[in-house]
């Protein structure tokens, strides 16, 4: 583990001397930034303007929410988004080969090796609006509060970064990848309500087909004190299965990968 973790600073280090070299853009992407999540609280409060409650959450909760949701867009494109054009590029011209030579993990190298930096403002602007959410809510979470907190973010992180991997890995056989990333942004897109807004088979769908209800409800219930322990666990259970079925596919898929050199 400490391995990985030297290799991943590597990366962290020389990502950030590449961009440093561009830094008029940071000026240009923070307002960007800025404007989409004014854009996002704007959303929010038009659908105030006609109730008092969405799904049984009043309007601070749900900036604790979108503010959760932002926190994990802003790290989905740090460090997830960048790399999936580049595996596809890979296979295509069979660069994969010197991937594959290298003594480290090759999932965690095409996985994590680009990173963008400018993309962590929406991160810093995720946790100020639940730092927001949460003053207009007058509550001060708890330690036990904050401890399922963390514990359901690192879940949600962990199902995310299996389902780009399960999309990614697809690349071995799809050449155009463009429609998958739409339908994964979509179905993220959902995780920017709560889950109780929706009704029918769209909620049990969302629930227990698709792990959307672990991404944002859960930690953000976590946060405002309306934990529950088995939730919590379920979510990290969840988690553990789709990060070993995205192992498993990508071993499949490299055992099945023809190389350049072959």
């Amino acid at each position: 583990m400490g391995r990985y973790w030297r290799i991943f600073k590597e990366f962290f280090r020389t990502c950030l001397v590449e961009e440093l070299e561009y830094r008029s853009e940071f000026i240009g992407n923070l307002f960007s930034s800025i404007f989409g999540i004014i854009v996002s609280v704007l959303m929010v409060q038009i659908f105030f303007y006609q109730t008092d409650q969405l799904g049984g959450w009043v309007y601070a909760d749900v900036l604790i929410l979108l503010g959760i949701y932002n926190t994990l867009q802003g790290l989905i494109d740090f460090a997830l988004r960048p790399n999936m054009p580049r595996l596809l590029l890979h296979i295509r011209l069979g660069t994969l080969d010197y991937v594959l030579t290298k003594p480290v993990d090759s999932m965690f190298f095409v996985s994590l090796r680009h990173l963008v930096f400018w993309r962590l403002i929406d991160v810093v602007l995720g946790i100020g609006l639940m730092i927001y959410g949460l003053f207009q809510k007058h509550f001060i979470p708890s330690l036990l509060d904050v401890g399922f907190f963390v514990i359901s973010i690192f879940a949600a992180l962990l199902i995310i970064y299996s389902l780009w991997m399960l999309l990614m890995t697809t690349a071995f056989w799809v050449i155009r990848m463009d429609d998958l990333s739409f339908l994964f942004n979509s179905f993220f897109e959902t995780t920017r309500f709560p889950i109780t807004m929706y009704k029918g088979w769209m909620r049990m769908a969302l629930t227990y087909v698709l792990p959307a209800a672990f991404l944002t409800f859960t930690p953000a219930s976590s946060l405002i004190g309306k934990w529950d322990g088995g939730t919590t666990v379920a979510s990290l259970i969840v988690a553990v299965v789709f990060f070993w079925l995205a192992r498993r596919f990508w071993k499949f898929a490299l055992a099945n990968y023809t190389s350049a050199s072959s």
